[in-house]
């Protein structure tokens, strides 16, 4: 196989990974807690089993039902934008390993959307009465993502002032 193709292949390889890693772990809490029980881990941790029918910090949880197709749409839009991105800039790492990140997170989070009608989370992180809205892998993996699309894109602003510079 080209290099070409390979380096796409092992982007689509580390997103399954990804995929992989959040549907077990949503398995495992989903079948192993009952809904809204909480075992403390840490004093500003627990794990926790809650259902998310919203986006990203329950955003639109409290709607009729709409909003599972809307967010799946959005997902299949992102993912298909995202394949088109890693093929076309395979090659540059930092770049694909944010889309990697991304993707295998919102493939993650689509399964649980089209399969049960709501995201599966089970992390919580809080402090005193203060809590963060639960989350889960694919929520870590989307969110590593976004930074590291963030360092890419200061690290490419940083070499064009060089280049236009000196």
């Amino acid at each position: 196989m080209p290099k070409q193709p390979r380096a796409f292949v092992a982007w689509l390889l580390g997103a399954a990974v990804i995929v992989g890693l959040d549907q077990w772990t949503k398995v495992y809490f989903d079948s192993t807690f009952t809904y809204g029980q909480r075992l403390p881990v840490l004093s500003f941790f627990d794990f926790t089993l809650l259902y998310n029918p919203g986006a990203a910090f329950s955003f639109l949880s409290d709607g009729q039902g709409w909003q599972r197709w809307l967010f799946t749409v959005i997902a299949v839009g992102a993912i298909v934008l995202i394949l088109h991105l890693l093929w076309r800039s395979r090659n540059q790492y930092l770049f694909c390993a944010a889309l990697m990140a991304i993707l295998g997170g919102a493939i993650g989070n689509l399964i649980d959307r089209v399969q049960h009608g709501h995201v599966v989370d089970f992390l919580l992180f809080y402090w005193q009465q203060w809590h963060f809205p639960a989350f889960n892998i694919a929520d870590v993996s989307i969110t590593v993502g976004a930074v590291l699309l963030i360092l890419d894109e200061i690290r490419r602003i940083r070499r064009q002032a060089k280049k236009d510079h000196g």
